[in-house]
């Protein structure tokens, strides 16, 4: 695949995502427009004067929802075609709230699209290609990555942020254990979260936590990052043999296993959702976790933090770095295929790609940028914990892993299951292998994805494409 790391790489600095939801459209199909940015001709949908065009924008970030609630307001009481966008957040099952949506009809105009859903939810047809309304300077101003961006040639949806992964950790249970730097094995993060729970255990304080009501969500934003600093896929992939290969999660599965084990993680940890999970950090009840760039603007809007607390390169299996720490994203808003009003749904995201709204993104501290011309112009955020988020030497963007359908248990939970319950981790990592390589094999098959070998693959060559 060809990914576009030169333009990537040039733009990459501190800023935000911007997130909202909201329901289904119930308009006629209005005739195709042309994009209304510079340059473009506008070819406005008429309707009856004073009649409101009602668009619908889901989201499952939770993180900037205040911001985008103020920006998609402003748009409501500004634009001059009396649209009127609903912002719905849904934090808690996204995913399936978008297939049930599709599956009743009842679908949102515009989507957030994320690293981990844009391939499935192309390949089940629920996004609209933007191609007929991008004039040529946007398409210069936003820098396009295959198989992120684009599929076969058509765009989806326009780049606008990606997250750093790092250790978030409360510095004041750090001091009072008596750990004076954070971990950079997985053996030191393991005892350092024991050490922790000891100190703070009879204040309801416990060494570590992730949010393992949805193990997919906890494992994407912290086993994932610890592997790819190891040198190994973080969702398991090997691009170097072009095959699945669990081997290496398993140091890191047992790590927190025996975390769990210990009675280092927070009690009721498997039923805690990613914003209950920040609130109790807040509190100081949790002394470490792993999560993305975001984290800044939660403890300094949503959940003021009472504690002092920062970020840090997360540990890797044996504390030598193999390969690079991912920064994930790349893409934002989509439009519905299903959506009736298609034109009205692309004046919204040409308001949302505004530089001014991404520049106060940015500024805010929501995310990292990927648009240059944003990077030019904006501050660095002033918020507490976002230095621990800057991009550094061993930050890089990995390739896109084929996307799979596997039958039976998904590794997330494969793994979680192992971590509560114990059991043959060995035998856990061979069914993975054997499952999720014959998905791979079938979809080669029919056609729908294309797997091959990188023989001369180096994770360790991707640290360092956001830092000069």
């Amino acid at each position: 695949m060809k990914r576009k790391i030169t333009a990537l790489v040039s733009c990459v600095t501190l800023t935000a995502g911007l997130t909202a939801c909201g329901g289904g459209s119930d308009s006629a199909s209005p005739s195709p427009a042309a994009s209304a940015a510079p340059g473009a001709t506008q070819q406005a949908t008429s309707k009856p004067s004073g009649e409101k065009t009602k668009l619908t924008y889901w989201t499952g970030d939770r993180h900037d929802a205040d911001y985008i609630k103020e920006v998609v307001n402003k748009f409501n009481t500004t634009n001059k075609d009396n649209i009127e966008v609903e912002l719905v957040v849904k934090t808690e099952d996204f995913n399936q709230a978008i297939d049930l949506a599709f599956a009743t009809a009842d679908t949102p105009d515009i989507i957030r699209v994320k690293e981990n859903t844009i391939q499935t939810f192309y390949k089940k047809d629920y996004l609209a290609p933007i191609d007929s309304y991008l004039t040529p300077d946007m398409k210069a101003k936003f820098p396009a990555m295959d198989e992120l961006n684009s599929f076969n040639g058509k765009m989806y949806s326009l780049p606008n942020y990606g997250s750093t992964l790092r250790l978030v950790y409360n510095m004041e249970l750090f001091e009072k254990a008596g750990i004076k730097t954070p971990p950079t094995t997985l053996k030191e993060m393991v005892e350092d979260a024991k050490k922790i729970t000891e100190v703070g255990k009879a204040n309801g304080s416990y060494g570590f936590a992730l949010n393992f009501k949805s193990p997919a969500s906890a494992f994407g934003r912290s086993a994932r990052v610890i592997a790819e600093v190891s040198g190994y896929g973080g969702f398991g992939y090997d691009f170097k043999t072009a095959r699945f290969d669990f081997t290496g999660f398993k140091p890191i599965i047992e790590a927190f296993k025996q975390m769990k084990d210990d009675g280092s993680t927070l009690p009721g940890m498997d039923a805690l959702d990613i914003d209950p999970l920040r609130a109790q950090f807040a509190e100081g009840k949790i002394g470490m976790y792993i999560s993305f760039s975001s984290e800044p603007g939660v403890y300094k809007n949503q959940f003021p933090a009472k504690i002092k607390w920062a970020a840090a390169p997360v540990p890797s299996i044996d504390g030598q770095i193999k390969g690079a720490s991912s920064v994930a994203g790349g893409q934002w808003l989509a439009i519905s295929s299903k959506s009736k009003k298609k034109d009205q749904a692309w004046k919204f995201m040409q308001f949302m790609y505004q530089e001014e709204v991404l520049q106060t993104y940015h500024e805010k501290g929501f995310g990292i940028s990927m648009v240059p011309s944003v990077n030019t112009k904006a501050k660095k955020p002033d918020i507490n914990g976002i230095d621990g988020f800057l991009p550094n030497k061993y930050d890089g963007v990995w390739p896109v892993m084929p996307t799979v359908t596997v039958k039976g248990i998904k590794s997330d939970d494969a793994f979680f299951k192992y971590m509560i319950a114990g059991g043959d981790i060995n035998a856990v990592i061979t069914d993975l292998n054997k499952r999720y390589n014959e998905a791979l094999d079938a979809a080669i098959a029919a056609g729908e994805v294309k797997a091959a070998p990188k023989a001369d693959f180096d994770p360790a060559k991707l640290a360092g494409q956001l830092v000069k």
